[in-house]
Order: C-alpha cells, then structure tokens, then sequence
C-alpha cells in the first residue's frame, strides 16, 4: 500500500493533468480560430499528451490497489489575448506542473517510498522536456513573430509535430 498522502496527491495530479488537456486544447482552438494551425496543433497534440500522463498515473494507483477518485476538471479560466501571451501561459503552466510533481516526489522521498519516487522519475525528466520545449516556443516567437514569412514557416514547423505515445512501462 501507498502512504495515503501519497495517493492523494497523486489523485490530485490526475485530475491537474485533465485540467492541463483541457487548457491546451482551449490555446489549441485559440491558435486555429487565428488561422495559426501549426500552433494549433502543436496544442492539439500537447493535450493528448497531458491526458496520456493522467493515464498513467491512473494506471499506477490502480496497479497498487489504491483507488482512483476522479474530480471536476475546471473550465480554463485564462483569457487568450494574443498568440504570443499564449505561449507564455504556456510556460507558466508547465513550471506549475514541475511544481506539483516535485511535490509529490518530496511527498513519496518523505516516507521512503521508493517505488512511487522511481515512477515519478520519468514524470520529472518529462517535465524538465516540457519547460524546455514551452521556453523555446516563446523565444522562437519573439525572435520570428513578428515578421509573416518567418511566423508562417515557424507555423509549419509546428504543423508538422505528430503525436507520440509516452514509453513509461509501468
């Protein structure tokens, strides 16, 4: 068994996870009513990945008997004012999740837990790619936003990102 601080907290990070899904598909329909669909799918598949990590975390609670207590997933409450104050939130909200797993592995490090700290490993090395990848959009904006040709093959390139299924064997 988990210690129970534990497995709240990780019932609560399902639920953030959800949450983050739901965000990144609100900037995704942002980016596509902007006819920037590139950003928009980079979005697109950011959401699918955040539902993939609630999965997972689904997936691992289950496989150590503790029960999974889904919550409301909150409406996305950040107004969208423009496609470079998007990518912003979007690296706020990527430091806010580090924040959270880093609780949890404290959590877990806490009552040597061993086992859920070697779970959460991949969850950590995942988001260091997260804030990296979300840093480096922004930059990337500031530098070509504002010159058309540069934004429309930065948008191209965003386009282009397929979806891949996270490899965390549980």
């Amino acid at each position: 068994m988990l210690d129970k601080k534990v497995v709240e907290l990780l019932n609560q990070q399902v639920n953030k996870e959800f949450y983050s899904a739901y965000l990144y598909l609100d900037f995704s329909n942002f980016y596509y009513d902007q006819g920037l669909n590139g950003f928009g799918n980079w979005y697109k598949i950011q959401a699918q990945e955040e539902r993939d990590h609630a999965m997972l975390m689904i997936q691992y609670l289950q496989n150590n008997g503790e029960k999974v207590e889904l919550s409301a997933i909150d409406k996305p409450g950040i107004v969208l004012e423009s496609a470079k104050a998007v990518l912003g939130e979007g690296l706020k909200h990527e430091q806010y999740v580090t924040s959270l797993i880093h609780n949890i592995y404290d959590a877990a490090y806490s009552v040597k837990d061993f086992r859920t700290m070697q779970f959460l490993d991949w969850f950590v090395k995942e988001q260091g790619e997260e804030e990296s990848n979300a840093e480096g959009l922004v930059k990337k904006f500031e530098l070509f936003g504002d010159d058309a040709k540069s934004l429309y093959m930065l948008d191209n390139e965003l386009g282009a990102r397929v979806y891949s299924a996270p490899s965390l064997v549980l």
